[in-house]
Parts: C-alpha cells; sequence; structure tokens
C-alpha cells in the first residue's frame, strides 16, 4: 500500500473469511461513506468484492479501520489487493452478488445475540416471543443455504416471503438486519406447530410443549440442525423413561441450562469455560460437577464428575427456558447410532416409539448438524465434536500447499467420521458425520459430500482416506475410481495437529494415543510415538506399546474383559488358568464354556488379532479394577478408569520400562507386563482403587516423557482419542514442559478420529502427484525410502508399504 498523498486511486479487494452473512457489507457501507469513498461492495462465489476510490491516505485509513473495526463474528483471513485506473464512482453502493467460482467460507450457524433476545423477551416489540427471530449477528447459517454466494434465494427462507416491515430492513444498509437472509417476523416467516405420537396438530404450540415437559414428557423439538429430545433434567422418571426408549443405558446426557446462575449452583465455572458458553458458537462445555446437585436426576451422568452443559442458543430455546426455569436435558434426537432427525415427517415416523409430543417448525433445514462439544485443558478450548457454530471449519494451509490450487477430499476415518476439503487455496472441515457402521449412517455420508460439492460446486481431483481396507468411508473413496492417496490413521492424526499448530517444516515427535488404527505391519496400532521430519512426509515409528492379543477381535472394544483376558494370557500364558489371583475374576466374567473357546483362540490365534493399542490397555486395567467388563458406549472403560482417581493427588507410579528393538531397526515397546504383575498385587492386597488408577496413569506419563527426554525433539504433538482423558493430557502437558518441550495439542481440530480428515487431507497436498511411478494399480510416491504415503488409482486398496523404524 503506498503511503504518499496521490489523486484519487481505485483499490480493488477480494476479501476471503467469514465475511458473508455477518453484516460485512452494511459495515463497509458505513465505514465508506463515513470516509467520503465512492464504489461498491457486493458478495462473491469466494466472498466479498469492494472497488473503491479515494486519494492513498483515505484508501489506507479505509483499509485500517476495514481491520481494526471489523464487527463479530466477522474475519478476513485473505485479502487480495490490486491497483487499477479510477474510473469515477459517484457515490457507494451495495450491488447485487455476483457469481464465479464458489469457495466462500459459509459461516456456521449463531447462538441468539444480546439484541436479539431483549427484542425477543421485550413486551410491545413486533417480535416480542417469536421464536425465529434473528438478524446478521446471530441465527442459522450454514444449516439454511442450499448453494452460493449466500443470498436469501438460495436458502431455505427462499419459500417465506418478506412483508413490508421486513423487507423495509432488509433493504436498509443501516438497520441491524440489513441482508439478513433469515430475516422475519410473525407475519411473514416460519411457524411452530405441536403434535402428538399419531402426528395430530394440537392447541398453542409453545404452551403445550412447556406444559408437556412439566408432567414428566419426552418432548421431540425440531432446532437449528435437526431434532433435539427433551426431558425435565430433575424428573429422575422421565431420564429413565428417555434412556430406556432410546437405548442409551449409560452414556452421559446434555444438560441445558437457563442461565449462568443456575449452571454455578451445579457446577464449578472458569473464565474460560464461560466464555465458551456465552460464545456464538455456544457449544456443549464439560464442566466439573459439584457434589451431586438435587436438581439433577442421578442418572443424567451417573458416576461421571463431569456434566456436559449449554445455554440456550435459538430463540425457541430461550423461550422454553423462560418459562421452565430448570435445567432440561437436551439430547440428539436420532435413533441410537443414527443421524439427528432433520425433518418433520421423518421425526413423527422415526421418534414416534420415543418422543411423546412433538414441537416442529416449518422452516426447512439443508443438513443434520449437532451440537458441538469442547472442555477446557490448560486454559486452552479442547474441540471433542466440531458440528453447530463451528462448521464448517475454516483450517489454515501453509502457503505452499494453498498455492498448489488442488481440489482434495478427504473422508475421514470409521468412527466420528467427518469430511475435509481443500478447493481454491482453502480448507474446511466438516459438521461431525457420525460413525458409519450402518446403512443410515453412510447414507448421511454420502450425503454429506453431495452437499459439500453442491455448496461449493465442487468436484475433487483427488481423494484421501484411511489405510484400513474395511473402513466403509475407505471403501466409497476407492470405488469413485478417482486418484486416492491412502493415509496411515496415527500419521493423519499427528499432522492433523501440526498443521493446526502450523509446525509443518519442523521436526516433531508426534504422540498418537487412541484405541485403534490400522497399522503397517497389519496389526492394530494404537500408542504410537512417530517422528516426523521437516519435509512432513517423511516419518518413522519410533516406540509403541508391547502388542498383545485381542480374542474375538472388534468385539473387544465392546466387552473390556477381552482385553484384560488378552494381557493376561500374554503374561502368564495358560497359567492365568489356574492362577488364584486370576481364577476369581476369570470365573466372575467368563461362563465355563466361554473360558474353554478363548483359550483356545489365544492358543491357536484364531480371531486373536495383535495390538498394541493404548484403548485397548486402558480397557484391560479397567476391566480388572473397576469391574468394567462390558461397554455400552465407546470410551466408557476408560472414562471409569480416570474418574476413579477422583481428587487423588499423588506421583506414584507403575513402571513401564522401555524395551530395546527387538530386531534391528524396529520400534522400541513400552513393556506394560511389569505395570499388570503390580496392579494385581495391589488388587489382592485391596489397595484403594484410587490409587491403582492414578499409578496406571502416571506410568504413562513417565514413560511418554522419558522417551520425549531421549529423543530431545523439542515439539511434541498429543492427540488422538486417549487424549481426551483431562488428567491424562493434563498432566502430560505440564511434565513435557517441565522436562524443556513444548506440548502441543489440536484445539480447534477434533484431537479424536473427528479430526482425521484433516491430517488426510494435509497428506494428499503434500503429496507431489507427479513424478508418480506406476506399479500396478498402485502409484507410490517417491519422497524417501520411508515413504508411508501411497495413492490408488483404481480397483483394489493396496496397504502402504512398510519401512525401518529406528529406535530413540
Amino acid at each position: 500500500m503506498p503511503t504518499q498523498t496521490t489523486l484519487t486511486r481505485r483499490l480493488c479487494l477480494n476479501l476471503r473469511g467469514a465475511v458473508q452473512g455477518v453484516g460485512f457489507r452494511p459495515f463497509v457501507y458505513r465505514l465508506a461513506r463515513e470516509l467520503q469513498l465512492n464504489g461498491w461492495v457486493n458478495n462473491s462465489a469466494q466472498g466479498v468484492t469492494i472497488e473503491i476510490e479515494g486519494s492513498v491516505e483515505q484508501l489506507q485509513t479505509f483499509c485500517d479501520r476495514l481491520y481494526q473495526d471489523l464487527p463479530s463474528p466477522a474475519s478476513i483471513h485473505h485479502c487480495g489487493e490490486t491497483w487499477q485506473t479510477p474510473i469515477g464512482y459517484n457515490d457507494f453502493t451495495i450491488r447485487a452478488s455476483s457469481g464465479g467460482d464458489k469457495s466462500a467460507l459459509v459461516l456456521p450457524d449463531l447462538a441468539t445475540c444480546p439484541a436479539c433476545q431483549r427484542e425477543l423477551l421485550t413486551r410491545g416489540d413486533r417480535r416480542h416471543r417469536y421464536p425465529f427471530i434473528n438478524c446478521t449477528h446471530c441465527g442459522p447459517r450454514y444449516t439454511i443455504v442450499r448453494s452460493l454466494p449466500y443470498d436469501r434465494p438460495r436458502t431455505t427462507m427462499q419459500g417465506f416471503s418478506l412483508c413490508t416491515t421486513c423487507q423495509r430492513e432488509y433493504a436498509d444498509p443501516g438497520d441491524r438486519r440489513f441482508h439478513a437472509q433469515p430475516n422475519a417476523c410473525p407475519d411473514c416467516g416460519p411457524q411452530l406447530s405441536f403434535r402428538d405420537r399419531a402426528g395430530s396438530c394440537l392447541g398453542e404450540p409453545l404452551s403445550l410443549a412447556v406444559q408437556a415437559l412439566q408432567v414428566g414428557k419426552i418432548v421431540a423439538v425440531k432446532g437449528l440442525g435437526g431434532f433435539h429430545l427433551l426431558v425435565m433434567a430433575s424428573d429422575e422418571a422421565a431420564v429413565q423413561r428417555l434412556r430406556q426408549r432410546k437405548h442409551r443405558p449409560d452414556k452421559p446426557l446434555a444438560v441445558m441450562y437457563p442461565d449462568f446462575a443456575t449452571i454455578e449452583r451445579d457446577c464449578h465455572l472458569n473464565p474460560v469455560e464461560a466464555e465458551l458458553l456465552r460464545s456464538p458458537a455456544a457449544p456443549i462445555v464439560l464442566l466439573r460437577r459439584r457434589a451431586a446437585p438435587p436438581t439433577l436426576a442421578a442418572t443424567v451422568a451417573s458416576g461421571n464428575p463431569y456434566l456436559g452443559i449449554m445455554l440456550p442458543y435459538t430463540p425457541l430455546h430461550h423461550l422454553l427456558l423462560a418459562e421452565l426455569r430448570q435445567p432440561i436435558v437436551a439430547t440428539s434426537g436420532n435413533l441410537a447410532s443414527e443421524p439427528i432427525c432433520i425433518d418433520e415427517q421423518e421425526a413423527v415416523q422415526r421418534l414416534r416409539d420415543i418422543a411423546d409430543c412433538f414441537l416442529l417448525h416449518n422452516r426447512p433445514i439443508v443438513r443434520p448438524v449437532d451440537d458441538s462439544v469442547v472442555r477446557v485443558v490448560a486454559q486452552k478450548s479442547l474441540t471433542l465434536r466440531c458440528a453447530r457454530g463451528y462448521a464448517p471449519l475454516p483450517l489454515p494451509l501453509p502457503p505452499a500447499l494453498a498455492a498448489s490450487q488442488r481440489k482434495v477430499l478427504a473422508v475421514g476415518a470409521q468412527l466420528k467420521s467427518s469430511l475435509a476439503i481443500a478447493h481454491h487455496g482453502q480448507a474446511f472441515l466438516s459438521q461431525h458425520l457420525g460413525d458409519l457402521e450402518n446403512v443410515a449412517t453412510m447414507e448421511n455420508f454420502q450425503q454429506a459430500i453431495a452437499s459439500c460439492q453442491d455448496l461449493y460446486e465442487f468436484q475433487p481431483d483427488c481423494l484421501a482416506c484411511d489405510a484400513h481396507p474395511d473402513y466403509l468411508a475407505s471403501q466409497y473413496a476407492q470405488a469413485t475410481g478417482l486418484p486416492l492417496v491412502t493415509v496411515q490413521h496415527h500419521y493423519a492424526h499427528v499432522l492433523a495437529g501440526m498443521a493446526e499448530h502450523q509446525l509443518l517444516g519442523q521436526t516433531v515427535l508426534g504422540v498418537a494415543w487412541d484405541g485403534t488404527g490400522y497399522g503397517l505391519d497389519g496389526t492394530i496400532w494404537g500408542s504410537e510415538f512417530l517422528r516426523v521430519e521437516t519435509t512432513a512426509q517423511d516419518w518413522q515409528r519410533l516406540a509403541h506399546l508391547r502388542p498383545f492379543p485381542l480374542p474375538g477381535g472388534d468385539r473387544a472394544s465392546r466387552e473390556p474383559r477381552r482385553a484384560a483376558l488378552g494381557l493376561l494370557y500374554t503374561t502368564f500364558g495358560l497359567e492365568l488358568f489356574e492362577r488364584p489371583d486370576c481364577q476369581a475374576w476369570l470365573e466372575r466374567v467368563f461362563t465355563v464354556s466361554e473360558r474353554r473357546t478363548l483359550s483356545q483362540m489365544l492358543t491357536r490365534g484364531l480371531n486373536s488379532p495383535l495390538t498394541s493399542s493404548l484403548g485397548r490397555l486402558f480397557d484391560g486395567i479397567a476391566a480388572l479394577v473397576c469391574g468394567r467388563d462390558r461397554a455400552s458406549f465407546e470410551g466408557q472403560a476408560a472414562m471409569q478408569l480416570e474418574f476413579a482417581i477422583g481428587n487423588l493427588q499423588t506421583d506414584a507410579a507403575y513402571p513401564l520400562p522401555l524395551l530395546p528393538p527387538s530386531q534391528p531397526g524396529q520400534a522400541r515397546q513400552l513393556d506394560w507386563q511389569p505395570l499388570l504383575i503390580h496392579v494385581l498385587n495391589d488388587l489382592s492386597n485391596q489397595e484403594p482403587v484410587e490409587q491403582i488408577a492414578a499409578k496406571f496413569h502416571n506410568a504413562l506419563i513417565d514413560g511418554l516423557v522419558a522417551i520425549a527426554r531421549q529423543l530431545a525433539i523439542e515439539h511434541v504433538v498429543l492427540t488422538g482419542g486417549c487424549f481426551q482423558n483431562h488428567y491424562l493430557l493434563t498432566r502430560a502437558i505440564a511434565q513435557l514442559r517441565a522436562a524443556g518441550c513444548q506440548p502441543h495439542w489440536p484445539q480447534r481440530v477434533p484431537i479424536n478420529d473427528g479430526g482425521i480428515a484433516y491430517g488426510q487431507l494435509i497428506a494428499a497436498l503434500l503429496t507431489d502427484p507427479c513424478p508418480v511411478q506406476e506399479d500396478g494399480n498402485e502409484m507410490l510416491i517417491q519422497n524417501s525410502q520411508d515413504s508411508r504415503i501411497a495413492r490408488t488409482q483404481n480397483s483394489e486398496l493396496k496397504t502402504p508399504r512398510s519401512g525401518t523404524a529406528p529406535s530413540p
């Protein structure tokens, strides 16, 4: 930008970021008029375009103010500037949207802003108690937009014609609702309705819903991105009935509180957590609960020291909670393991065996988007589920990768599925899509891809997927016939963390701890210490847990007792069936027939795959220590073991020695066998469970820090589902810092498998598409001998090559 004052110049700005649907154009209009500049602004398919004329000094002031006075929640991620010959504009105008290649950042849905909340509850306001009030600072965005640019005819508000008053607001650049695409009022906008199970329409919707909740009924409510199932959080019978009907016996339920006062009555709340709750994203935040609150049913989150808490984030929720003045359970409106319902007819049909009645509205939802879930670790937000309020999530790309302009679709993993795309030098992560375990979730996955392609007019030239050949997402990617990059699961985890923290180009120690991931040797990995070099394409497996068998394979993830049996068998062989310290446990958790069958499976190696997964080690120890023989939801055993620590403060730890490589060039192993023997001894001596649980966790952290010290790599990325464990992650961060390392962990990107797609995307962009060497169907990247990335052109998916892994 020139600094000298000159004659009139014309400046053209092409802006990308959160600049559509946030009141950005009226902000530009008012700023230009204030500075007496002429020109125009409009929405484009890429973001916002501004042409403006004035002296260089005026234009400099304009650009400075553009950033300094930017209205929330707008943000500018990229600004392209060009200088052209002045045309001689006479005023400043807001022009109609233009087309072109579509890559504008679609804004997430935003929680009701304070101004709309005041109008909602102000008697005499024309939108008093109108459950669809919104403005340019809040309301639906992503869940109603069908195509870009983001204009009303391209949203589901197309069917609602603005009344004269709303049209005047919509057309007035000085109004808060100028070009607020969902703008509406009781005279011209969406309306509520209330139905019973049979689908019959009843009376005044909101009052009937409140009455139904107060007498213990389950109410299905259509919200922003889908349905909630609501019950009063204090009603034990209603909560148990909801669990029974939804087939959700143990998994904690989220709770919506009316205000901060009631939250602080039941939970501890720090400033970072409070800021997250009141943010425009308004996610569910995990808060440590106080002693069992009398206002909550015991079965809302049995045995869990945390509660998933959110505040009302739509006008409808505000109205409900203002009437009830008590917390309500607000869980996803779906059948077990299926996507949330978004359509009224679909919901009445699918949820009629769960809900007693339905509070509906007639504003269509384009795509299902669940509630986001976060927690605070080391005073930083940690994303557990990226969805409403965050998705689609814009993510950083290093300049070299952004400049490639490649169009890549990454399809994520099997569990906590999500998508990531690279398009016109930008990267986006989709909303949480669920676990790809049935027809309904697979259909939702495919619809999400189609929706992404329609929204951005996006046709990928390359796909990226997990290296596991049995993952449904990987099979989908292979079936497209497009060039394909297969990415090892834990490498993708680490790349996602590196990219978020802009560590590509640094040597990094990646610690990826989770439940399962397809290993290059055909076993199940999940306790990985990976050295990622400065190119980020070259990586080595340096260490992991000693492997052990999982009798029954996948069943072990639902039956922690099987992981425990695998640990015991590896340590004692068949002698375990005769050992006094094992026999009582075996007789309690397995029948005689099961013991006979399992012993044969283990001795013959039948359906007993080897694993080095930390998640399964957690399961096995939890089965022995906490009696968690079976799990009704993912991570239940590990959570129980973490929660068993309670408030105990100790540095005591079990031994977890680091063994030398079994063969030259192989990775080293952390040997859990001495740890297991100490656990059994402590159980025999009736040591307190909290001591055993703490010493187990501390052993893992001590082992991690010892390896980091030996390797002397400054940057350590902690990632994978096991680091959802608050105790584990908090202590690991503190001890790594004390050891002189710089720990990093995914914060905006989910730390679990919800972030895998981003790592896959980075891996694909790091892959130079040529030159390549064709080898049958597979084209192997010629970056180094140890490359763990493979591109598959067609037909059968091949496992990426294994390579050497020097010891630390």
